[in-house]
């Protein structure tokens, strides 16, 4: 009988592990850049956009080209609509927005991280936040008209009240996904709760609060429009759902390319701050 004991294949054993690592590296869309593809796909709907308009697919009056959008775009810049000029229209959009970003994530974040943290604070708040938060906002519209008028304060809560729970079911969601391994080991090393607070779940749920805030700007845009209804004179809401009392779909079409503008501006600005604050994100 043979005393040689035969060794493990240590590096077969490496290289396995190698394979694995790289297959799981190669996993998802990966970090390379997607802006090549995104141009082109830009490029591609623009393209499909000009022939559809251009072969009468769909009639002139619905579908205008979009290099007769272009030259509305500098009518419009040059002699304004509606009674104002096109910057007048689009700074009163962005300060509605701005205002009513600022209110929700004033509120939204504190009240989010205390629902995540207390669960007197979960149950008195959830119910509410649960209820409202599915209705469209033009479903109590017509509330904010009777309780606050029809003046800025109308137009400003009906935003504020789309972007809030976003924010704060994100804050929320990123306290409960803090893994209990990270307070446990911070309550070892002595952490007081304030240093728990700042050190372990305010970084934790950063990432969320951050992704939540992106989503509620998307929203906020989205009700816009219905918000620029209440007795508006200016605002690029204002100016498409007064251009559709016309037919003028070419200014329908310049509000709205203006409006995703802006919200993609807005939602690069939350990557960038992100990809600045919380670098960790994705990568773990």
């Amino acid at each position: 009988m043979s005393d040689i004991v035969q060794a493990p294949p240590i590096a077969a054993g490496r290289e396995d592990r190698q394979v694995k690592l790289v297959k799981m590296a190669s996993f998802g869309a990966g970090e390379k850049s997607t802006v090549a593809i995104s141009v082109a796909t830009a490029l591609a709907i623009l393209l499909l956009w000009w022939l559809v308009s251009a072969l009468g697919v769909v009639p002139h009056l619905f579908l205008p080209r979009p290099d007769e959008v272009l030259t509305q775009i500098g009518a419009i810049y040059r002699d304004g609509y509606a009674g104002a000029s096109l910057s007048e229209h689009v700074f009163a959009s962005l300060f509605r927005i701005v205002v009513a970003a600022l209110i929700a994530v004033s509120a939204g974040i504190p009240l989010g991280l205390l629902m995540g943290l207390n669960r007197w604070a979960k149950g008195v708040l959830d119910a509410p936040i649960e209820f409202y938060w599915p209705l469209p906002p033009l479903s109590y519209l017509p509330l904010m008209i009777i309780w606050l008028g029809i003046g800025e304060t109308s137009k400003i809560t009906l935003l504020v009240l789309a972007m809030f729970a976003p924010i704060c079911l994100s804050a929320q969601a990123g306290v409960r996904s803090l893994p209990i391994e990270r307070v446990n080991a911070a309550r070892s090393l002595g952490a007081s709760r304030l240093q728990l607070f700042l050190d372990i779940v305010l970084p934790s749920a950063l990432p969320e609060i951050l992704t939540g805030i992106r989503i509620a700007l998307g929203v906020g845009w989205g009700t816009l429009v219905a918000a620029e209804l209440i007795a508006s004179t200016r605002g690029i809401g204002f100016m498409i759902m007064s251009a559709s009392q016309f037919l003028a779909t070419d200014v329908v079409f310049v509000g709205i390319g203006i409006i995703a503008i802006c919200a993609f501006t807005f939602s690069a600005a939350i990557r960038f701050l992100e990809a600045f604050l919380v670098p960790w994100k994705g990568k773990l």
